[in-house]
């Protein structure tokens, strides 16, 4: 990883910041991507202490999509590698709705749209692979309520915004053809000992350390496929949604319908 220039997003604890430390201490010049100042800067800490190269944070609060936009215009140079980690999840008892800073239902706009505007505006810049951690808790998308304004249920709006996350995926796989830049997608492991986990009243399963094995083979082993999602090492099947080329396109739509709406 000598040399990579790599941007995590929600670099300041469980699994980003697990992958900012092992990156950082691998030779990578890792974007610390968080809201509080003071954990990013102990991200950046323990990178130096263990004689990685200079980190950069990015502050941001993802459910606002001007401060998406702001990020982007603080990150300098090219990015080699993005990990689109930063999500909230389901909630204890499947939480209420809220929205975000744009009006936009909060999981919806932190989990996927957040991740589709940074990616979108790093496009020109980014030059290897980009990675979303989504999970295997998917749910088709209601293209006639994709806000869940009727009957809110917090589990469905995390897995709904998930399921995105894999549909750009394979979109932006597509796109990108050519050009020689992986996008996949995986689930890293089953509840790993994480924050939103715990939040969630969820025992844990599995360690934040193998999420970390399994997002790393996406982000350094060669040799990969693209526009495929993986549970942990192996890949996987998506929920049928995700290759319905027509549901990508309602997607698609609705993402850049939003984001137009909340940024005019």
């Amino acid at each position: 990883m000598d040399g990579k220039t790599v941007l995590i997003t929600g670099a300041t604890d469980g699994l980003g910041r697990e992958l900012a430390v092992r990156l950082g201490t691998a030779g990578a010049r890792v974007l610390i991507h968080g809201r509080d100042p003071e954990r990013a800067d102990q991200v950046r800490t323990t990178i130096l202490a263990a004689g990685g190269p200079e980190p950069e944070v990015l502050l941001a609060d993802l459910a606002s999509l001007r401060e998406v936009d702001r990020l982007v215009a603080g990150v300098t140079g090219e990015v080699d590698i993005l990990v689109n980690n930063a999500g909230i999840g389901f909630g204890r008892n499947g939480a209420s709705r809220q929205l975000s800073a744009d009006g936009i239902e909060l999981r919806f706009a932190v989990n996927y749209l957040a991740g589709y505007r940074l990616t979108r505006l790093l496009l020109p810049r980014l030059t290897e692979r980009i990675v979303n951690v989504a999970s295997a808790g998917q749910q088709p998308i209601d293209f006639t309520d994709p806000m869940l304004e009727r009957g809110y249920d917090g589990i469905s709006a995390y897995r709904r915004s998930k399921l995105a996350q894999i549909m750009f995926t394979i979109d932006l796989a597509d796109e990108l053809g050519s050009t020689g830049i992986l996008v996949n997608s995986l689930h890293p492991a089953t509840f790993m000992n994480t924050t939103m986990v715990a939040e969630g009243g969820i025992s844990p399963t599995s360690t934040v350390a193998q999420g970390a094995d399994a997002t790393l083979r996406l982000i350094t082993e060669p040799n990969l496929p693209t526009g495929r999602y993986f549970n942990g090492l192996r890949e996987a099947r998506a929920d049928a949604q995700a290759y319905d080329p027509a549901a990508r396109q309602l997607l698609r739509q609705l993402s850049d319908d939003l984001i137009a709406k909340a940024l005019r």
